[in-house]
């Protein structure tokens, strides 16, 4: 893959993970803020948020496995699972020895990615940034919407993420609405998933959507939102596109029940990518936010 500098202005880190690369951004110095995206996007998701920070924090993002500049291996060499995600986050952070006054800026799955190891390390979290995400089980109110069920669950499905990148494209299509993503930028978001082999990653985060008992990321997600009331007293910002289809209302809903502090903002005409729709407003909330809350 190949992202133009201009897009993607960074120096790339690796860590080691049994052999695998896991590629990483390590950005400015001060204050770690660790950025984790979700599927099917990557770090380049964040881009302009690191940009912004760099001159005041140290800004760390990742790419798990499977996406942006990490290794795609196959299933023999990596178990494409929760656990394995925050593993992988927790060995990075560690290996950085990034181990207090920690702020988590979370996106779609990396909700679930970086409230699973806040979990683990509740004493290491200083502040929570909160992008259209879930870090608990579907609410009663809301039914997985058919595209992720038809990828989920079905051959079908999993040919068209595999096979035709559906996943990736489709979601660049529809993520924006406020500011729809020009032809550039949608290809710098599909840009790592540009083969079969490629797109693994993309297709197991789908399958790895827990829904019941049986599924194995289930437990470590009913286990955070059991838990998720520990984090009351952390300062917390909320930034959430109305017109996202996947996290919408009885997402944000819950979120505001579990951490009542939140400082909640809401953009009823920006949709699930809510950074990439509305930077013009969300960084500059995300600053103030960081400097009225100095740990």
């Amino acid at each position: 893959m190949k992202v133009a500098h201009e897009l993607y202005p960074f120096e790339s880190h690796w860590l080691d993970r049994g052999g695998l690369k896991y590629h990483y951004l390590d950005e400015g110095a001060g204050d770690p803020v660790v950025m984790i995206h979700g599927n099917p996007s990557w770090s380049f998701y964040y881009r302009n948020l690191a940009l912004a920070l760099r001159d005041r924090y140290r800004v760390i993002v990742p790419d798990h496995i499977g996406c942006g500049y990490s290794d795609k291996p196959g299933d023999d060499r990596y178990e494409y699972t929760l656990k394995s995600r925050v593993d992988d986050l927790e060995a990075l952070l560690d290996a950085l020895k990034l181990t207090a006054k920690l702020t988590l800026v979370v996106h779609d799955w990396g909700g679930m990615i970086g409230l699973a190891y806040a979990d683990r390390h509740p004493e290491r979290i200083a502040r929570l940034v909160v992008m259209n995400t879930a870090a608990f089980r579907m609410p009663a109110t809301k039914k997985l919407p058919w595209q992720l069920a038809l990828g989920r669950n079905t051959t079908t499905g999993s040919l068209l993420i595999r096979g035709f990148n559906a996943f990736a494209r489709g979601t660049a299509d529809i993520a924006c609405t406020r500011h729809p993503m020009s032809r550039e930028l949608k290809a710098a978001y599909c840009a790592p998933y540009d083969s079969w082999a490629n797109r693994i990653a993309t297709l197991r985060f789908v399958q790895d959507i827990p829904l019941t008992p049986a599924d194995k990321a289930y437990a470590i997600v009913a286990g955070v939102e059991e838990r998720l009331h520990q984090f009351r007293s952390v300062p917390t910002l909320i930034c959430w596109g109305d017109k996202d289809i996947v996290f919408d209302d009885p997402f944000l809903a819950e979120w505001q029940r579990q951490l009542p502090q939140a400082s909640v903002h809401r953009f009823p005409d920006c949709g699930h990518y809510v950074l990439e729709d509305n930077a013009e407003e969300i960084i500059p909330l995300v600053k103030s936010f960081l400097e009225r809350t100095t740990t």
